[in-house]
């Protein structure tokens, strides 16, 4: 049956092409007063003012929910660490009195110590738990999150993170893309030889994800102490072999050469991109590379420092936001509150931030043709916010302003 969202105070479309939108493009909202959407089918069928949207033919004979809110297209979350088994609480502890990412390494923390409880968890266990994670997500406007492994650097628990994104997909309406991160370190049984890992990864764990088609995309840790610009362009180009497309973790914690690494591999998107420079910026720009900040992990680890969104735009370069949910670094999966961050710390504008966590954000994981936009014929996917002006998702912070959380035209929150 069709449905008709009526009473839409701000209705966000961004219509235009599928593709990422840059530069000055960012700040085009597509925005309609006094609106309504149609669904039908899980599309969107009309968009538009509520007096033109009402007489579609479909209009007279749907079942009319009215909001008195603001409409966006759901966000897409498009990078998350969202299967692990527990929170690391000592690493909090030990940041929090004073430690850094590499002192709380060094004792075992970080990474390395997510590895025991994920190779011990069950896998139905992982799977319910991260069903029950997904909620909190549709629960904040979330309708998409790209998924990744990278917890259990071995074969047998790697292929078990990815079985779990998998089999969760039938309990929760969230659309979870799965990325295989087994490049993410280097596990202790190989004693710090990233290159015997990395050949390991390449010979053992990607042909079994690729059969098994466990994952739409490959990814890496560029940094000092983790896996050079060199192995992580070769990694990527031998992940592509296997169909899984490229993604890098780069120039989080210095500048590397990963940005640029990932953009020579023909990475879809570089993420974290805090310490990029002018090289780094034209080879994204060039290649067609999509930066995702990351700024709720810098705000999280108290860090001065944030990904430099204004020249990044400047520069033409396609910017698109992410929580990075995940148990050490950023235990946040609320997009609302990543866009007072980009605003507030990285000098976003909100239009430019709502547009880096929908548009930019389905570009960035290859779906922007179906989801990103509420245009007629893309997926239904819509957030629904208390809000008499779209700048409040921003404005506001620390709570959750969502209303109603729409996927592929299903009230999936709250649940009646």
């Amino acid at each position: 049956m069709a449905i008709l969202f009526t009473g839409i105070k701000q209705l966000i479309t961004f219509a235009g092409d599928a593709g990422p939108r840059a530069g000055a493009a960012m700040r085009e909202t597509g925005l309609v007063k006094n609106a309504a959407v149609l669904v039908n089918d899980g599309i969107v069928e009309a968009a538009g003012t509520r007096a033109a949207v009402s007489r579609h033919r479909l209009a007279k004979k749907a079942r009319t929910v009215e909001v008195n809110g603001i409409c966006l297209p759901g966000f897409v979350d498009s990078h998350t660490h969202s299967v692990f088994a527990e929170p690391r609480l000592k690493d909090f502890s030990m940041r929090t009195a004073g430690a850094s990412y590499q002192d709380i390494k060094a004792a075992g923390g970080g990474i390395i110590s997510s590895i025991g409880a994920v190779r011990a968890q069950g896998h139905k266990s992982m799977a319910a738990q991260l069903a029950a994670r997904a909620v909190r997500f549709l629960e904040c406007g979330t309708t998409t999150a790209e998924v990744k492994s990278g917890y259990g650097l071995s074969l047998e628990s790697e292929l078990k993170m990815l079985r779990a994104v998998r089999d969760a997909q039938a309990f929760t309406p969230l659309e979870m893309l799965p990325t295989l991160l087994a490049a993410h370190s280097v596990p202790p049984e190989f004693k710090g030889d990233a290159q015997a890992y990395l050949d390991h990864v390449t010979s053992v764990i990607l042909p079994k994800v690729a059969a098994e088609k466990l994952a739409v995309f490959a990814d890496i840790f560029c940094e000092k102490g983790y896996f050079t610009p060199e192995q992580t362009t070769a990694y990527l180009k031998e992940a592509a072999r296997y169909g899984l497309k490229a993604k890098v973790h780069s120039e989080q914690l210095s500048n590397y050469g990963g940005t640029r690494a990932g953009a020579a591999a023909g990475a879809v998107s570089a993420d974290h991109a805090d310490h990029v420079y002018a090289e780094d910026i034209a080879a994204m720009r060039d290649a067609g590379t999509i930066a995702t900040l990351l700024p709720a992990s810098n705000y999280y680890l108290g860090l001065a420092k944030y990904p430099p969104a204004r020249e990044l735009i400047a520069e033409g370069v396609p910017v698109a936001l992410a929580t990075d949910f995940n148990p050490g670094t950023c235990p946040c999966w609320n997009m609302q509150f990543v866009l007072s961050v980009a605003c507030t710390h990285c000098g976003m504008t909100p239009e430019e931030a709502i547009c880096a966590a929908t548009v930019n954000g389905a570009c960035a994981l290859g779906i922007g043709d179906r989801v990103g936009r509420i245009v007629p014929g893309m997926q239904a996917d819509l957030a629904f916010f208390a809000a008499d002006d779209y700048r409040e998702l921003a404005y506001y912070f620390g709570g959750n302003q969502n209303l109603l959380t729409v996927k592929k035209g299903n009230i999936v929150y709250p649940i009646f």
